[in-house]
């Protein structure tokens, strides 16, 4: 099937309503439709792990032992994250990932389950334990962490072999890079076999290369490349990593194989680079509150957007809206917006732009 394809079924259409005293033309309108006439599919491949947080006056240092005020232990990791974000969006979503035969494997498939992301594919490695982060945070917010990969470091080509039906009937694959870099080339072979659009987060992968000239080269034949900025200057030997080296660091990466590469520079927004030229699409004004997966919910809804429409600016506006709202929030997974926040922070930012009289 071609890579601008579509396919998916139809439902019925929703219809978000303009904000009151908005009278010009909506001009999110054209994406808005696009993405409530259908119902995309996006696969995800990515680690999942669960956070736990704990509250203390201090953090303990060697040989120290502390009581604390707080427990939290929530389903977390760019896997998970990125799927319900994208199912948040409106699109059928699967999980491809693996965790470890323990209890917490039955809460990230529950944790899924509520927000209806397919755990078909979801591996279960009963000789290892879920991917865990545990997390301390002192009574001035300051936090020291320790995550074990657990079962994420077991996911293998066989496994992408496995799902690859998936893969093949898919809009878009997601994927990020920190996972054993086997199963992530064989993902992107895979995707590219079958002409399924991918977009990739190149986040160093678990068997880390030593020098970024290491990354094999099917890295580069995804479709979107989304890496910050400082991970795309590391990819590209890049010793200065600015907004005004962004550009520069984009088009290495497409003259490299990449389709189009998307910098996110966090508050100073993103650098959009493809054959056709670039373009800075500005972040959007937040009141900040919690940066925490920020970065997931950009990749989750840029992909949902890819998978309607064949559109990289607009989708990277939409992904960085989804992106600044997930900030304005704690947590990471109960902080995502819906993909009505989403239009509607577009539709605010179209009123603000329309000239006012007096």
């Amino acid at each position: 099937m071609n890579r601008n394809q579509s396919r998916g079924c139809v439902r019925k259409s929703i219809v978000f309503p303009r904000l009151a005293g908005y009278t010009g033309r909506d001009k999110n309108e054209s994406l808005r439709a696009e993405m409530t006439e259908r119902i995309p599919k996006v696969v995800v491949i990515g680690g999942t792990y669960i956070d736990m947080a704990i509250k203390c006056g201090q953090v303990p240092i060697a040989g120290q032992c502390c009581s604390g005020s707080g427990l939290s232990c929530t389903l977390a990791g760019p896997g998970p994250t990125e799927a319900v974000q994208a199912a948040l969006c409106g699109c059928e979503v699967y999980l491809v990932g693996k965790v470890g035969g323990d209890a917490f494997a039955q809460m990230v498939f529950k944790g899924l389950a509520e927000y209806k992301v397919d755990t078909e594919y979801v591996f279960i490695a009963e000789s290892r334990n879920t991917g865990v982060v545990v997390t301390m945070v002192n009574a001035e917010g300051e936090n020291a962490s320790c995550h074990h990969a657990g079962a994420n470091s077991a996911l293998q080509p066989g496994d992408i072999e496995t799902a690859e039906p998936l893969i093949a009937q898919a809009d878009i694959c997601l994927i990020h890079g920190c996972l054993p870099q086997e199963a992530i080339v064989a993902a992107l072979r895979c995707a590219d076999l079958h002409g399924t659009r991918v977009v990739f987060n190149p986040a160093r992968p678990m068997s880390e290369p030593q020098h970024s000239g290491d990354l094999p080269p099917e890295y580069f034949s995804a479709d979107v490349l989304i890496p910050n900025l400082y991970e795309a200057a590391d990819i590209t030997d890049q010793s200065a990593a600015s907004i005004r080296t962004a550009k520069m660091i984009g088009s290495d990466l497409v003259a490299r194989g990449a389709r189009c590469a998307v910098i996110t520079m966090s508050r100073r927004g993103s650098m959009v680079v493809d054959r056709g030229g670039a373009d800075h699409v500005p972040a959007f004004n937040i009141d900040l509150v919690d940066h925490t997966g920020s970065g997931d919910a950009f990749a989750g809804a840029l992909a949902a957007c890819c998978a309607v429409k064949d559109d990289i600016r607009a989708g990277v506006k939409f992904a960085s809206a989804a992106g600044a709202l997930v900030c304005t929030k704690f947590g990471a997974i109960e902080a995502l917006p819906t993909k009505a926040e989403i239009i509607q922070l577009l539709q605010k930012e179209d009123i603000d732009r329309l000239p006012h009289n007096g």
